[in-house]
C-alpha cells in the first residue's frame, strides 16, 4: 500500500526518527495509534506550579499547568489563550502546556473543584440519607421535581459544554494540524477508531433500578430484539431485588450482556474510602457470580482515583457532560479511554430519566442533536435507558422511536451497533496495534490487525479531515468488504 501522493517520500528520513519525549505526546499517540515520530512536541518552558483553566483557542477551554500567561480558577473567567504561544523550532512544535497532562485532567475530571462524596459535610449527608430513605415511596415525578430543584442553574454552567463536550477531540485535532504545519506535511497516518471502517459506534445499556424494572426486563429484550439492537443489563446485586439465575441465563442466551450495577444503589459507594474497599470486595464477588466484565456505579457517582479496587475490564460510570447528574463534571470526550487498566466507556447522551423527568421532554430532539455532535467526531454514542422508566406508554413510544431511528441511521451512516463488552475488547486490541512503514508502505501490525483500517488525518484548508487509505488510492483497497455495523 503506497503512501499518498500528498506525503513526500523524500521527507520520510527527516520525519521518522527517534522521539526524545513520549510523555508529552502519549495521549495523542494513544488516541490515534499513529507513529509517535509524527508528533514531535516539546515544552516551550517550565510549567507553572499551579493548575487552572485557560483557552487553547478562543472556543477551546482546557485545564492544567502552562508555561505562559495565567490560569483562572473557574472556566467562566476571562481566560488566557495559549494558541498564540505555540512556537516552531525546525520541525518541532514547542507547546506552552503538556497535552497528555491536559487531556488526562479532562478525562479524569481533575478540573473539578466540587467536593467528592467522601468529602460531604454532615448536612449534605443528612439530606442524602433522608432522600434515599424516602426514595422507595416517592414516584418518579416527585423525584424528578426534587432533582430539578437541585439542578437549578445547570444551563449556566460554562464547562463542560452542553449538550456534548468534545474538548479532547478538538484539542487533539488542533495539535495534529499544528504538527503537520511544523513538519511541512499534509497528512498523518493512523489506525481508524472503529473496526472495518465503521464511521462511529452505538451502544445501548439498561440499568435496572427497582423491582418493576427487573420484572420488565423480559419485555424490554423483546422490544430491543424487534429492532435488532442488543444491549447490556446492569443489575443491582444486593438489596433492590433478588437476581434470579434464570434471568441471567436468558439475558445471555438471547445475546444480551450482564453487568454489575453498584452494590445496593444507596448512593454511598464512594462516600468513605474504607467503606468503599469493603463494598468493592463484595462487588468483585458478584462480578464473578454474574460472570460480568463491566460495571456502572449507581447514579453515576464516581471517584476515579479509587477504581483500582474494582476488578472489572471496563466501566461505564463517567458522563460526557454531567450538568444534570447529582455529581457534576464530565470527561469531555466521546471516545473510550483507559483509567489505569480499566476501559472507560463514557455515557455520551442524556439518560432517559433526566430527559423525561428533569427536562420533561418526550421526544428524540435532544438525543438526535447529541448524536450529530458525536458523529462529527466519529465518536462513541452511548445510551442509558432504564427498564423502570420506559414501562409507561409515552416513554416507551419515545424509546421505540429511538431504536427505529438508530437502526436507520446505522444503515445509512455505517455505524457499528454493538455491546459495551465488544467495545472494550476492540479498544484493548487497538491499543496493541501499531503502524509500521515497510518499503514506503504503511502496514498495521498486531492482534486483530485484519479488522483495523488505515486512515489519514489531512490538513483540509485549515481543519482536520479524515480519509481512509482507499479514498486516497483507488487501488490496493485495505478496508475490505462491508463493516460489521448491522446484522
Amino acid at each position: 500500500m503506497a503512501l499518498p501522493a500528498v506525503y513526500p517520500l523524500e521527507s520520510l528520513e527527516r520525519i521518522i526518527r527517534p522521539h526524545s519525549d513520549t510523555a508529552i505526546s502519549q495521549a495523542l499517540v494513544d488516541q490515534y495509534r499513529c507513529p509517535e515520530e509524527f508528533l514531535d512536541f516539546e515544552l516551550a518552558g517550565a510549567l507553572s506550579t499551579d493548575s487552572g483553566f485557560f483557552h487553547f483557542s478562543r472556543e477551546l477551554t482546557c485545564y492544567g499547568r502552562t508555561s505562559s500567561g495565567y490560569r483562572a480558577p473557574t472556566a467562566d473567567s476571562l481566560l488566557h489563550t495559549t494558541l498564540d504561544d505555540l512556537q516552531v523550532s525546525g520541525s518541532t512544535l514547542r507547546l506552552p502546556f503538556n497535552p497528555t497532562e491536559v487531556i488526562d485532567n479532562l478525562r479524569l475530571e481533575r478540573y473539578l473543584r466540587q467536593t467528592k462524596p467522601s468529602e460531604w459535610n454532615r448536612r449534605r449527608r443528612f439530606l442524602r440519607d433522608a432522600y434515599y430513605s424516602l426514595r422507595p415511596y416517592l414516584g418518579a415525578g416527585i423525584r424528578g421535581h426534587m432533582k430539578r430543584v437541585y439542578a437549578n442553574g445547570w444551563r449556566n454552567v460554562a464547562f463542560p459544554r452542553w449538550p456534548v463536550d468534545t474538548t479532547v477531540e478538538q484539542l487533539s485535532e488542533a495539535l495534529l494540524l499544528a504538527s503537520m504545519r511544523a513538519q511541512g506535511v499534509d497528512c498523518i497516518p493512523f489506525i481508524w477508531f472503529w473496526p472495518r471502517g465503521a464511521t462511529s459506534c452505538v451502544v445501548m445499556t439498561h440499568d435496572v433500578e427497582d423491582r418493576p424494572g427487573y420484572d420488565f426486563c423480559h419485555e424490554l429484550m423483546d422490544i430491543d430484539d424487534e429492532f435488532g439492537i442488543k444491549a447490556s443489563f446492569q443489575l443491582v446485586p444486593d438489596g433492590r431485588y433478588k437476581v434470579n439465575s434464570h434471568l441471567l441465563q436468558e439475558i445471555r442466551k438471547r445475546g444480551f450482556e450482564v453487568n454489575v450495577q453498584d452494590l445496593n444503589h444507596d448512593g454511598y459507594l464512594f462516600a468513605d474510602r474504607q467503606n468503599f474497599l469493603q463494598r468493592a470486595a463484595k462487588i468483585n464477588h458478584y462480578k464473578n457470580v454474574y460472570d460480568a466484565k463491566g460495571f456502572r456505579a449507581a447514579v453515576l457517582y464516581r471517584n476515579l482515583d479509587w477504581y483500582g479496587a474494582l476488578d472489572f475490564s471496563y466501566d461505564m460510570s463517567v458522563p460526557n457532560v454531567g450538568h444534570l447528574d447529582p455529581q457534576h463534571g464530565g470527561c469531555c470526550t466521546v471516545m473510550p479511554y483507559f483509567i489505569q487498566d480499566t476501559t472507560e466507556i463514557p455515557l455520551t447522551t442524556t439518560q432517559d430519566y433526566m430527559l423525561f423527568h428533569l427536562l420533561r421532554e418526550f421526544s428524540l430532539d435532544l438525543w438526535k442533536t447529541q448524536v450529530q455532535f458525536i458523529l462529527k467526531k466519529r465518536g462513541l454514542i452511548t445510551f442509558l435507558i432504564h427498564p423502570d422508566y420506559v414501562i409507561e406508554s409515552r416513554a416507551r413510544k419515545v424509546y421505540t422511536g429511538l431504536l427505529s431511528w438508530l437502526r436507520e441511521l446505522a444503515a445509512r451512516e455505517r455505524l457499528w451497533l454493538t455491546l459495551p463488552g465488544e467495545v472494550d475488547a476492540w479498544w484493548r486490541a487497538r491499543s496493541q496495534l501499531r503502524l509500521v512503514n515497510r518499503a514506503g508502505a504503511w502496514r498495521i501490525e498486531g492482534p486483530e490487525a485484519d479488522r483495523a483500517v488505515l486512515a489519514f488525518a489531512r490538513n483540509a484548508g485549515g481543519h482536520i479531515e479524515y480519509k481512509f487509505d482507499s479514498q486516497l488510492h483507488a487501488v490496493d483497497r485495505h478496508i475490505g468488504s462491508a463493516p460489521d455495523v448491522v446484522e
